[in-house]
């Protein structure tokens, strides 16, 4: 016997003349069912957009670092230069002052750190 027109077997769950449970669902399920998968695929579709949009931003980021790391970098060896030629004038400036007023700065400054104007 088939399901549909069963009399009282197990499978048509022991009740008589009962119809079996039919294979295809209802409508309103398929609709639901339906209506969550088109849910599904907009959700997928903002993912991606947000992706497309996570990856420009990180695309831009990263031009702005090597824009800034290049920056940095000219600007250390700038200060690398200044403090060179710094070096060189302070090679340059005598060890012994030759005049009185030489030597009164000097002594103003070893004194309190401070380098001040004489005169």
């Amino acid at each position: 016997m088939n399901a549909f027109t069963s009399t009282g077997d197990s499978r048509s769950g022991g009740r008589i003349g009962a119809a079996a449970t039919p294979t295809i669902r209802h409508p309103a399920n398929r609709r639901r069912a339906m209506s969550r998968i088109e849910e599904l695929a907009e959700r997928v579709e903002r993912l991606l957009l947000r992706h497309e949009e996570v990856q420009r931003t990180n695309s831009l980021l990263r031009e702005q670092l090597a824009s800034i790391t290049h920056e940095r970098d000219n600007l250390r060896s700038r200060l690398n230069a200044a403090r060179s030629r710094i070096d060189v004038l302070l090679e340059r400036l005598p060890r012994e002052p030759e005049t009185g007023d030489g030597k009164a700065l000097l002594d103003d400054v070893a004194a309190d750190g401070v380098l001040r104007s004489v005169g």
